[in-house]
């Protein structure tokens, strides 16, 4: 029997398709084949080297692995100071200060020739003794044993660049630096051409010293910021207005570079940000601590006789001055001591009949002079004596790096109308405050001593901070603080220049500043026609002859 074909199927496809299949068969097993070397290949190369590469990282310690860079700081000038202080084994870490070897031109040459420092007084005795003066006789017992000496009010330039000489933490390389000390005798060089001399005259040492400072490599670091000065006189003597003949003093602190940097003299500007108040010079200049020591608990000592005192004299061609006021209840009462000082032979001029007075009195009254301070307001203090204010620009906006910011631990302030409309009685007032405030008043005018005083510039205080330390200390923060804001880019857009005095009282942390009890007393004439408000050329060139007068 014959098979009978597929249905569909024509025998001659049957026997073309039988043909083919042995091919078809060997390139399926070759596709497949292939297919297979490139899986096994793949699985190789990719997924087993991918894992082994994982595990290895994950094994690998921590600090192996190699971590995204982080953003970088820019590096600054002041960078190595800042991270000097950081240095916690270093005691001078972030107190290093650099002194300027400046031309003698500058200021030994102008101790060489003494004689032409002051047109009335013969000031090179007072520059003897590192600038101390003659030591003073203690014939009356008024003072201690040692340490005492004819200190001229003016000569804190030599006396801080002395003791300069001394501090701890002088340094040959200024980038540790955390400050920079120019010892220019800023007070010294104006002192000498305030009379009869014309603008150029006297401007020719500031001038020639801002071109020296500014081509040193050391005003790179902040344009100056950094740099601070020392000038034993009033800011008055340095901020002259205009290029007239018959303006008052030179310009030094209006020039632009000189605007960068700190000056540190005896009574600053409230309305300007470059100068700070520090102490005048007193007679005392202990050499230890226990000098010091001794000399408080004498003061704490002492019985007081006298209710209040004034040393002075009256101001007749400044209409506005209040002292004729006080001397007048000085002598109307039997509680007040008066010491009248005028031309000529005056108790005045010796200083155990200025201290033995204030050593005897718990009150001091310490009205302006022809500018807002007085070396009499630390001569008191340092006898123990509270004193007695009648403008906040006599001590409280003045020397704030010195005394407390709350001004009632230590004194009592009477407002200048007070007096001038015969308000109130000085004795009066000073009877109401009860015997705990006063004993607690004296203990903290004793205890702020240390910080009033500078020590003998050719010795070391071992645990105590003088004026000159403060001083320092001060500058460096001022300094630390500016870096860090600058580093931190941090810029007080709101700063206003003409409340400085305002900024001076804040708490720290503190920014911004408000209205203010003390506005009437520094408020500025409407017309901008003086920095000084009150105080005019005229006002300095009286301070300067009645220095003759009195140093008080």
């Amino acid at each position: 029997m014959r098979r009978r074909p597929v249905a569909g199927i024509l025998p001659e496809q049957m026997e073309k398709s039988s043909s083919k299949n042995p091919n078809s068969r060997l390139c399926l097993l070759a596709s497949l084949s292939a297919f297979f070397w490139f899986l096994l290949l793949y699985f190789h190369f990719a997924v087993l080297r991918n894992q082994r590469t994982t595990t290895t990282t994950l094994l690998q310690p921590r600090h192996h692995i190699e971590a995204l860079p982080e953003p970088q700081r820019p590096e600054f000038p002041f960078s190595r100071a800042l991270s000097a202080a950081a240095n916690k084994s270093d005691p001078c870490g972030g107190r290093y200060i650099y002194v300027h070897d400046l031309p003698p031109r500058f200021n030994r040459d102008m101790l060489e020739h003494c004689r032409s420092l002051s047109l009335w007084t013969n000031m090179c005795k007072f520059t003897t003794n590192a600038g101390l003066g003659p030591p003073l006789e203690n014939a009356h017992s008024v003072f201690s044993d040692t340490g005492w000496y004819a200190t001229n009010q003016f000569a804190v330039d030599v006396i801080f660049a002395n003791r300069m000489n001394q501090y701890r933490c002088l340094t040959n390389d200024s980038s540790l630096a955390a400050a920079i000390f120019v010892p220019f005798y800023a007070g010294f060089d104006i002192a000498r051409y305030l009379w009869g001399y014309n603008t150029s005259v006297r401007d020719a040492a500031s001038l020639d010293l801002v071109h020296w400072l500014t081509s040193q490599p050391e005003w790179g670091f902040m344009n100056g910021r950094d740099h601070f000065l020392v000038a034993g006189r009033i800011t008055w003597d340095f901020r002259r207005l205009t290029d007239q003949d018959s303006d008052w003093g030179n310009k030094l602190l209006f020039l632009p570079a000189a605007k960068n940097m700190s000056m540190l003299v005896v009574e600053s500007s409230p309305w300007n940000a470059n100068d700070f108040g520090i102490p005048y010079p007193t007679y005392f200049h202990p050499a230890r601590d226990d000098d010091v020591f001794i000399w408080q608990d004498r003061m704490r000592k002492l019985e007081r006789k006298w209710l209040f005192s004034f040393a002075g004299a009256p101001r007749p061609d400044n209409p506005k001055s209040i002292r004729g006021h006080i001397i007048e209840q000085c002598r109307r009462s039997n509680v007040g001591k008066l010491l009248e000082c005028d031309f000529g032979e005056s108790k005045c001029h010796s200083p155990s009949s200025i201290m033995h007075m204030f050593q005897g009195s718990l009150f001091c009254l310490q009205p302006q002079g022809d500018s807002y301070t007085r070396r009499s307001a630390f001569d008191s203090m340092l006898a123990g004596c509270i004193p007695v204010f009648f403008h906040p620009g006599s001590a409280y906006t003045q020397y704030t790096w010195h005394l407390p910011k709350d001004y009632t631990k230590y004194s009592v302030f009477i407002p200048e109308d007070d007096i001038r409309k015969r308000n109130v009685s000085i004795e009066e007032r000073l009877r109401r405050i009860p015997e705990e405030e006063v004993r607690n008043m004296r203990e903290e005018v004793i205890s702020l001593i240390p910080r009033l005083v500078y020590a003998d510039p050719r010795s070391k205080l071992e645990t105590l901070q003088d004026a000159f330390d403060v001083s320092v200390q001060a500058v460096i923060d001022k300094v630390t603080n500016l870096r860090k804001d600058i580093m931190e880019g941090r810029t007080d857009e709101n700063f206003i220049e003409e409340n400085s005095w305002k900024y001076a009282l804040l708490d720290e942390g503190q920014r911004e500043v408000g209205p203010h009890e003390w506005d009437p007393f520094f408020s500025k004439p409407k017309d901008g026609s003086g920095d000084s408000g009150d105080l005019s050329a005229n006002a300095a060139k009286n301070s300067w002859k009645n220095e003759q007068r009195d140093q008080s």
